[in-house]
């Protein structure tokens, strides 16, 4: 039988840079590899915006910052882990709301930066779905930029 994860990730921008963490060398997927914030989805039963509050949960307690409840959709992808297990994963853009982000949780991640996309692009940890990730974002907020003049 096949197996699906829902992950959620938040692009968060703040001051001209996203915020990017290192995933720590002991996670199974992606490892050591810089990635946004995110995670699973867990049941929390008949509830509405379950995607929204993950990524708010996963970004607290992650990096220790809150973001404001209002995101943006910016793109769904799928892959694989092993053979069976099949992962959705929805990355939303994300406004900080308060807090200065830290690596809080040892065990995912290893470090916490704001970066410019350019550097994010340039950094040989950052795989290519996470650029291309970025370059979506980046599209939103240039839409919503034109939207608001």
């Amino acid at each position: 039988m096949e197996r699906f994860i829902v992950n959620v990730e938040g692009a968060i921008y703040k001051n001209g840079r996203w915020l990017i963490i290192k995933r720590s060398e002991k996670e199974e997927h992606a490892g050591g590899l810089l990635s946004l914030v995110g995670g699973k989805v867990e049941p929390e039963g008949n509830l509405s915006d379950i995607l929204e509050r993950t990524v708010q949960r996963e970004v607290l307690e992650e990096v220790g910052i809150h973001v404001k409840s209002e995101m943006t959709y910016v793109h769904s992808t799928s892959f694989t882990v092993g053979e069976d297990i099949h992962v959705v994963d929805i990355v939303f853009l994300c406004e900080h709301e308060s807090g200065e982000a830290y690596a809080k949780s040892k065990d995912e991640v290893d470090g916490v930066w704001w970066m410019t996309y350019e550097e994010i692009a340039a950094d040989p940890r950052a795989p290519e779905y996470l650029v291309e990730s970025l370059r979506r974002a980046e599209e939103v907020l240039q839409e919503k930029a034109e939207a608001r003049s």
